[in-house]
């Protein structure tokens, strides 16, 4: 089984957004380096000693220097979770607009989910301590409605395209729809990553049928006799 770690209860008042967006070259160099070091350090220290101060001491910069930025542990983390949020969601929009919804028979879309969720499962594992921040997502109050307002948005678009598929299903239940399946494709990923010993292939087909089989169902449940 995965180690799971026991995060903090963080106060209300802590700021999740970066005090200034740089913009000059040497600032931004400061800023993205707190950002790759700290998503580094996630992978190595995880997120109960993560700290800026060994931020700080692994990029080379002084206190001040970050604490212009970020004033908090939270605020990169809430950074490097919009970035990986945003990173996923762009390569699900653009699977959207390539015909990844569009699908002869259940095989077709099946194969169609498989390759996007491919893609989202190596742009997770790429991102500077991907993991790490898709359990600070779910962990982390603070951090929870960045990944609820990704997931929303994802499925809003998605159902807003099955809208022509699905004609005779009710606008409110295609977006739960979309939510859901967006909940269990999330939580395929963070299994293939927790669990690296699993066969992510199979895994990913797995949830593939289960999310084709929902709307095979769905259709099913509101056709006109």
């Amino acid at each position: 089984m995965p180690k799971r770690v026991a995060l903090p209860a963080e106060p209300m008042l802590v700021s999740l957004d970066a005090r200034a967006t740089p913009s000059q070259s040497r600032a931004r160099n400061t800023f993205e380096a707190v950002l790759s070091t700290a998503g580094e350090l996630l992978g190595e220290v995880g997120f109960e000693r993560l700290s800026t101060n060994l931020v700080c001491e692994r990029a080379g910069i002084t206190p001040p220097a970050l604490y212009r930025y970020f004033p908090n542990k939270y605020a990169i983390l809430g950074e490097l979770a919009r970035r990986l949020m945003e990173a996923q969601d762009e390569a699900v929009f653009a699977w959207v607009q390539s015909g990844g919804l569009q699908a002869a028979s259940l095989d077709e879309a099946v194969a169609k989910n498989r390759e996007m969720q491919r893609q989202v499962n190596e742009i997770t594992r790429n991102s500077p301590g991907g993991i790490w921040i898709m359990r600070a997502l779910r962990a982390v109050p603070l951090l929870r409605d960045i990944r609820i307002a990704s997931r929303d948005q994802v499925a809003a678009q998605i159902s807003a395209r099955l809208t022509s598929s699905y004609p005779d299903v009710p606008e409110v239940e295609l977006f739960r729809s979309a939510r859901l399946t967006t909940e269990m494709m999330y939580a395929a990923t963070e299994m293939v990553l927790e669990e690296p010993t699993e066969d992510e292939d199979r895994i990913n087909e797995d949830v593939c049928w289960m999310v084709a089989m929902h709307y095979r169902r769905l259709a099913e449940r509101y056709a006109k006799s």
